[in-house]
């Protein structure tokens, strides 16, 4: 009489238990990425006191304590052996405080003079041993020297000749922004970047150029941090499976102003819409309850003048460990294909677009591959960074950057973006990632870039 009514009762607590686990599934069901919380966190980023979300200025800051908050609220933990969301850690950059130079004996005027350069001071003249002088004509292809000039490799007087005046207004511009390193010691060699008309003569024998060079740096620590929660996963089994959804929270900041006088990049699309994203995925699936692998949430730093954010987060995981990452970035206009459409970069380096299609199967959304190739997307947000480790790290936007007027420009606002496409775009993500978040798929490993050898 025991033995049956153990049965029984063991029978009742398995009945019980699937109808616990039947409701469950119901409520997980019926979760909805909230498009209250995408239109408050959206607008809260690119709002004007958040002047822009620079790196390392006060909005920044702004923008990462906001973002943490959000966690907070959602109920993430932070990463184990953290005591907090926000992933604090050091860069160096070196203003140009002076600079002064003079070529063939006239002085050259303030407005066609640029310094690239860690050194606190730099005091050259044609006499200083082991300066190139190299000279760009007007007949030259100016873009294949920028590397060289903004990375140099030896000392550098650049004469650029004034036919490349765009070239110098990009390298310009590329200066003012923070020139972020990640010694404290930096590139031992500079470069002096100088507009000036260059006869044929001069160009062919830079040895008879005289010139004199006076320049300093005030070297400062900027303070940066990437905001990182997680969801831990349901199954003890899949403790070292993570899954990485991720975009960049900082912008331009203030840079210079339009013809209205707005000089505030505020960065909705780019790119407080793939922060955005990241907030409401995290609170779709906090609700839903029922990932079997762990789920990293991160804010990433920096990734407008370096991917500094995306490289500290990478090396606080093990990439064998990371199964995919999910980069969003810019999904706040409609893609080429349409409505209820978005692409994702570097499609055939692994499977995960076609895991991600296929989940998708019924519904009214698609992905497509990248069809910007040349745009060289996979390699300019902050999947590139475990990509080139192995992980099936790949970006997810809408833009249609070829073509996009308001990318890095003040007008990059709210009132240009199509909300409820956006939310959509993002319920996709939810819908798509599900066999992988629930360990029923996992992608196939990009191929890892063999190391650079000097």
């Amino acid at each position: 009489m025991k033995r049956c009514l153990l049965t029984i009762s063991l029978a009742l607590a398995t009945l019980g238990a699937s109808a616990q686990n039947r409701k469950a599934a119901k409520r997980a069901a019926r979760v909805q990425v909230s498009a209250v919380t995408v239109a408050r966190v959206l607008t809260t980023l690119a709002a004007d006191d958040m002047q822009g979300r620079g790196t390392g200025q006060p909005g920044g800051l702004k923008a990462a304590q906001f973002l943490a908050s959000e966690f907070q609220r959602i109920g993430l933990q932070p990463l184990p052996g953290a005591t907090g969301f926000e992933q604090v850690f050091p860069v160096y950059e070196s203003p140009v405080t002076a600079l002064s130079a003079t070529l063939n004996g006239a002085v050259v005027p303030a407005d066609k003079l640029l310094l690239f350069s860690n050194q606190p001071t730099l005091e050259w003249t044609n006499q200083t041993p082991a300066i190139e002088v190299l000279t760009i004509g007007p007949e030259e292809k100016p873009m294949q020297f920028v590397g060289r000039i903004m990375r140099p490799s030896q000392n550098l007087v650049v004469l650029l000749d004034p036919a490349h005046a765009d070239v110098f207004k990009r390298l310009q511009n590329a200066n003012r922004q923070p020139r972020l390193r990640t010694t404290e010691a930096g590139n031992a060699y500079s470069s002096v970047l100088v507009m000036t008309s260059a006869d044929s003569k001069t160009a062919k024998n830079t040895t008879n150029t005289t010139f004199a060079v006076q320049g300093k740096t005030q070297q400062r620590v900027v303070e940066l941090r990437n905001v990182v929660g997680v969801l831990p996963g349901q199954d003890s089994a899949r403790i070292r499976e993570k899954v990485v959804f991720s975009g960049h929270y900082d912008h331009l900041g203030v840079i210079k102003p339009n013809v209205a006088g707005d000089s505030i990049a505020n960065g909705a699309d780019d790119d407080a819409s793939g922060t955005t994203a990241v907030v409401a995925l995290a609170e779709y699936f906090k609700q839903r309850s029922d990932n079997a692998r762990p789920l990293i949430f991160t804010a990433l730093a920096a990734e407008e003048v370096g991917g500094f954010g995306a490289r500290h987060f990478s090396q606080q995981l093990d990439p064998n460990q990371v199964v995919a990452m999910f980069n969003i970035e810019m999904i706040g206009k409609l893609a080429k294909f349409g409505p209820n459409t978005a692409f994702i970069t570097g499609f055939e380096k692994s499977d995960f677009g076609p895991l991600l299609q296929a989940n998708l199967a019924g519904s009214k959304f698609r992905f497509e591959p990248d069809p910007y190739p040349t745009q060289n997307l996979f390699y300019r947000s902050d999947n590139a960074t475990l990509a080139k480790l192995g992980v099936p790290a790949h970006t997810i936007s809408s833009d249609q950057i070829p073509d996009d007027k308001l990318y890095h420009s003040v007008d990059d606002e709210v009132e240009s973006l199509n909300l409820p496409n956006m939310t959509a775009i993002i319920q996709a993500i939810a819908q798509s990632a599900s066999g992988i978040v629930a360990g029923k798929q996992t992608p196939t490993r990009i191929a890892p870039e063999p190391a650079v050898t000097k």
